[in-house]
């Protein structure tokens, strides 16, 4: 048996589930979870449904499913479940999102496949080498940064790129490559957004006397750190710690955040309903 995993998200109307599961059931399909929301913002209707069939033919499934769900028109995604998400993860110079993604890869607990990672500096590169990851070094400056994006472009192409993430990539991309990109692109925010902005976002948080910190990550938008959430968390501070702490504390959420996020991603849990998602949990 192979087991596909059907996304669908269109206008709710009367009939989408009945239709869908009669048309798993004409694959010769036993559905193994669904699961359905219908979003009261938007109107629209998303489901993620999981299921087994003897067939063994991507093309056949899409087709026919495509056949007795045309009266609705949806978005429809269709793969094999063993068929991972390829990504490509952007970095800098600050290593442990990657670090901790490398590591969850090696160890067998997240769903993707990461196809490559781009750097504009080349300090990582050692620590993708460990892990026999390809590394591009693609430099940017404000002179370069449309040559960089082309370039960016072509790798996206060539590796077969589902989605991107930027594992504190500290490089804002232009609105015509987040555009191109709607949907397939994931940020870690050092904060509970919204929050505070720049480099010293902890320490402007430790100056302030905050009592929570968190990280949040969220589909890239051209609104600087204003795309739709996809995870977050907080964990609670006191006065007594300093800004070292919080930094400590900072990385241990932004890894775990992230990581949640690339894990809903790549099993296709996340459906996006203009400024919102909605998620199908684990």
């Amino acid at each position: 048996m192979f087991t596909y995993v059907v996304t669908l998200q269109c206008t709710d109307t009367a009939g989408i589930v009945r239709a869908t599961s009669s048309a798993i059931f004409n694959l010769e399909g036993n559905i193994l979870e669904n699961d359905q929301f219908t979003d009261p913002v938007t109107g629209q209707f998303c489901m993620r449904t999981r299921f087994e069939t003897p067939l063994d033919d991507v093309s056949t499934i899409r087709s026919r499913l495509d056949q007795d769900l045309a009266e609705f028109q949806p978005q429809l995604g269709v793969r094999l479940e063993n068929e991972r998400r390829r990504v490509l993860v952007m970095v800098s110079k600050v290593d442990h999102c990657l670090a901790d993604l490398l590591y969850r890869l090696e160890q067998g607990d997240l769903p993707v496949v990461i196809a490559g990672v781009v750097a504009n500096h080349p300090d990582l590169a050692p620590l993708c080498a460990r892990y026999e990851v390809p590394f591009h070094l693609v430099p940017v400056s404000p002179a370069t940064r449309d040559q960089a994006e082309e370039t960016l472009r072509g790798l996206i192409e060539d590796l077969d790129v589902d989605f991107v993430v930027l594992a504190r990539y500290m490089q804002i991309l232009s609105a015509a490559f987040c555009a191109q990109f709607s949907g397939r692109i994931i940020n870690i925010h050092h904060s509970f957004l919204p929050g505070f902005k720049g480099a010293r976002a902890y320490h402007q948080a430790y100056e302030r006397g905050v009592k929570l910190i968190g990280a949040t990550a969220h589909f890239v938008t051209s609104d600087l750190d204003e795309g739709p959430i996809i995870e977050q968390d907080v964990v609670r501070v006191t006065h007594a710690r300093q800004a070292q702490d919080l930094v400590a504390l900072g990385r241990d959420i932004e890894r775990s955040v992230l990581a949640r996020a690339v894990h809903l991603v790549g099993e296709d849990r996340v459906a996006l309903v203009g400024q919102r998602t909605v998620i199908f949990s684990q």
